[in-house]
């Protein structure tokens, strides 16, 4: 397992998040991304909790909570050896864990080597 500190994985979550073409980011609505430690035994790196863009009616009338994604720090520390892999591995969680957002389900992730 590789050690990176808290900022600099919030560092590696922000930048991932800052490949996001502007004309995708744009649509992206009513969502939070928060770094949590996790497990390093766990096998789950990220999490999408809301619900999907294409999912949604009448969902912006009142007040509702953000949708939030969960990037799990620990859990990709643990499958990684260096920094590079870190990195590689926090931008296809992001970028997974978004898809989410827009209705992208696992199984078109794993054809598009999103997973």
């Amino acid at each position: 397992m590789v050690e990176v500190s808290l900022e600099r994985f919030e560092e590696l979550v922000a930048d991932a998040l800052d490949e996001i073409p502007e004309d995708l980011w744009r649509v992206v609505d009513n969502v939070s991304v928060e770094v949590q430690e996790g497990s390093d035994r766990s096998s789950l790196l990220g999490l999408y909790e809301g619900v999907p863009l294409t999912h949604r009616r009448g969902y912006g009338e009142g007040m509702v909570m953000p949708d939030r994604i969960t990037i799990f720090r620990r859990p990709i520390l643990a499958r990684c050896v260096d920094e590079a892999q870190v990195v590689e591995q926090v931008r296809i969680t992001v970028i997974h864990e978004v898809a989410h957002h827009f209705g992208i389900g696992d199984a078109r992730l794993h054809e598009l080597g999103w997973a």
